[in-house]
């Protein structure tokens, strides 16, 4: 007779070799082009430019979102906010959006540019001809195209997180060297301080540019090794986990529940991302009918200024949730009021619930807030984020 927990362990460490040999192989064969763009970007900041970033399927409104928080709200104490523009399907054609807001200096990053019948590359072929730098992560004509050779969708997505995440935590080095933004090839540094563990391998010398530029290729490196042993980390400690809730779902869902997801910043593209593969039926999956708490500006705009940012998800799960759906609930921390609020709720009504947290897994761990908990031990937020798409995608593939 066929174990069929050893079965489903089977398929789980081959979907974490897989991604592990995927990450490692792309990693290694880009390092060096990622520093150098990262080099290309930081000029363009520094001039002045921005980031637009563009795309109109739902995965890639996701990304889109995603790169924009980042950039514009640096989680890392003492980073710069950088100007980042996320232009996607919700706002009409892309070549439209992209030739109002699009300027010479700026940089535009295509996503999705796959699976959408040409509209990003012909949002980045304007971006080109107007000066921009462009980046796209499969052919469209862009200057720098980085494209995952992988099959899988879902490893294709978290290795271009991953990509934007370094590129956003290692633009910044190149600001720890104005000199290499300002026409001088080389400059004496100051010490990075509190923010060092970024790219540990800056310190208190002279360095040109190649040296800085070999400084981030390694680093891109050891945040690619980060990523891959936090990644095994949350899909080995939480085969169990993983498994159990899957079976949930989908005895819920062939039921007729609904499926809504939530988060903060990050973690709110990450739910619109989850969103989209429930409701996706790509490689021939099922799809399942799943709604986005974090969707609508004029629902979380109105609960937070009549009742506080604490209530905008709980009011949500009130109106929308039913005995039997299902809530997934995505926080690097584990502790965000607004989440542990909804849980609550969805709890009282019956829901069945699902947290991806990080850190220790905070208040939502230690205090069962949630009937089956996905735990990411990491304290680095866009490392936890990447190992928790995993995850979710594995959750959605597991459910099917």
């Amino acid at each position: 007779m066929i174990d069929a927990s050893s079965v489903l362990s089977d398929r789980l460490q081959a979907l974490l070799d897989e991604r592990t040999e995927a990450n490692r192989a792309f990693f290694g064969d880009q390092a060096e082009r990622l520093a150098r763009l990262c080099h290309l970007m930081a000029e363009r900041f520094a001039r002045g430019g921005r980031l637009v970033a563009f795309g109109c399927t739902p995965t890639a409104r996701s990304d889109v979102r995603h790169i924009a928080v980042e950039f514009v709200h640096p989680v890392i104490v003492g980073k710069r906010a950088l100007p980042a523009i996320g232009l996607a399907g919700e706002g009409g054609e892309l070549t439209a959006q992209v030739d109002i807001i699009a300027r010479a200096r700026d940089i535009a990053i295509a996503f999705g540019v796959e699976e959408d019948s040409g509209q990003a590359a012909r949002a980045v072929e304007l971006a080109r001809a107007r000066g921009c730098l462009t980046i796209a992560f499969a052919p469209a004509g862009a200057e720098w195209e980085i494209e995952p050779a992988v099959a899988d969708r879902y490893i294709r997505q978290e290795l271009v997180e991953t990509l934007y995440h370094v590129l956003w935590e290692l633009v910044h080095v190149f600001f720890e060297h104005r000199g290499l933004l300002e026409g001088r090839s080389t400059r004496r540094t100051h010490d990075t301080g509190a923010s060092s563990f970024l790219y540990p391998f800056l310190a208190e010398q002279e360095h040109d540019l190649e040296a800085v530029l070999d400084d981030v290729r390694r680093s891109v490196l050891m945040k690619a090794d980060e990523v891959a042993a936090l990644r095994a980390q949350t899909l080995g400690d939480n085969a169990d986990v993983l498994f159990e809730a899957a079976a949930a779902v989908r005895e819920r869902l062939e039921r007729g529940a609904v499926v809504l997801a939530l988060g903060n910043g990050g973690s709110a593209t990450d739910a619109m991302d989850a969103v989209a593969d429930f409701r996706s039926n790509a490689d021939g999956r099922r799809p399942w009918p799943a709604i986005d708490l974090t969707e609508d500006p004029a629902i979380l705009t109105a609960i937070a200024n009549d009742i506080g940012i604490e209530a905008i998800f709980l009011r949500q799960v009130i109106a929308y949730g039913h005995e039997g759906d299902v809530l997934l609930a995505l926080s690097t921390s584990g502790n965000s009021v607004n989440v542990i609020e909804a849980l609550g709720e969805a709890r009282r009504r019956g829901l069945a619930t699902i947290a991806m947290v990080g850190y220790d897994g905070g208040r939502v761990l230690s205090e069962r807030l949630a009937d089956h908990v996905v735990v990411t031990r990491s304290q680095h937020i866009p490392r936890i984020q990447e190992a928790q798409a995993s995850a979710y995608h594995v959750l959605r593939g597991l459910v099917s």
